[in-house]
């Protein structure tokens, strides 16, 4: 962690899967009451809430603002008819992102259907390729997230924030840009390298910890200062490189989900304060 001053406060925003047992309007109330600011719903809270129009206006009247939607992506599948299925799951996403005012759609690629990871990350290429133009024509951004490579099997197939960057560069559109994840990207020696290379489109920044031992792949991310990332080092590269929006606290892990909200909200502000 470096000496430097801790983020502004206006920049805190709760994803929604941190109060993963919680409504939209659950969490949207929660966020307005302890003065957070911003709010990243997942598409399924969406869904539960009455669908994307239902789900803005209940947003708007807690008084929030939305960072970004989760998620799209998962590209890859073993037929022609399942792949064009996923395409138009995404253009369903990015309508939900525009409806809900969203400037952001987070992509989350997908794995390969049958071990082959050269075709899944073309099946990628050309699934967002495809989506481009109508990202551009609603005014949503689409946010390529690597994931930590103990997901390849399972979640995405880019892994690397550098695979993220080479997928902006081939792509080459405004719309398309990357999201740094510390969960997944803290471990690569290339990582503070990749943020500057990413200047101008790094679209969001999550923020979480790496707990040892990991008690968990999928929900065992920590409380940020309850593990080994240095949060400030990353934050400040991401800031260097140009991002200045809000930061998402995404954290997945059983026993926040069972803690009373209040007291989920009030130790991710002061975490906030002091780690990030």
């Amino acid at each position: 962690m470096t000496g430097d001053a801790a983020p502004a406060p206006e920049r805190l925003s709760l994803n929604q899967i941190t109060l993963n047992r919680l409504s939209l309007s659950q969490a949207s109330e929660a966020c307005a009451r302890a003065g957070i600011g911003w709010i990243a719903p997942w598409r399924d809270k969406v869904a539960d809430a009455g669908g994307a129009q239902a789900a803005a206006k209940i947003v708007r009247d807690a008084g929030l603002r939305v960072s970004s939607v989760c998620r799209g992506g998962f590209f890859p599948a073993a037929t022609a008819e399942e792949r064009r299925a996923r395409i138009e799951d995404n253009r369903r996403a990015i309508d939900e992102a525009a409806a809900l005012g969203a400037p952001l759609l987070v992509l989350v690629s997908g794995a390969a259907p049958d071990r082959d990871l050269t075709a899944a990350r073309e099946m990628v290429a050309d699934g967002i390729a495809e989506l481009v133009p109508y990202a551009s024509q609603r005014g949503v951004h689409l946010g390529i997230e690597p994931l930590h490579p103990m997901f390849a099997a399972d979640r995405s197939v880019i892994n690397t924030l550098a695979q993220a960057n080479d997928l902006a560069d081939r792509l080459a559109s405004p719309s398309v840009g990357v999201v740094v994840d510390v969960y997944h990207v803290w471990w690569d020696p290339q990582v503070e390298a990749e943020i500057a290379r990413a200047a101008g489109r790094i679209l969001g920044f999550h923020v979480s910890d790496w707990i040892v031992p990991l008690p968990d792949v999928l929900l065992g991310r920590g409380l940020m200062g309850d593990g080994v990332i240095e949060l400030r080092r990353l934050r400040t590269a991401v800031e260097r490189a140009g991002h200045g929006g809000p930061i998402e606290v995404e954290i997945l892990n059983q026993h926040i989900w069972d803690s009373p909200a209040r007291e989920v909200l009030g130790a991710i502000q002061a975490r906030y304060r002091e780690c990030v």
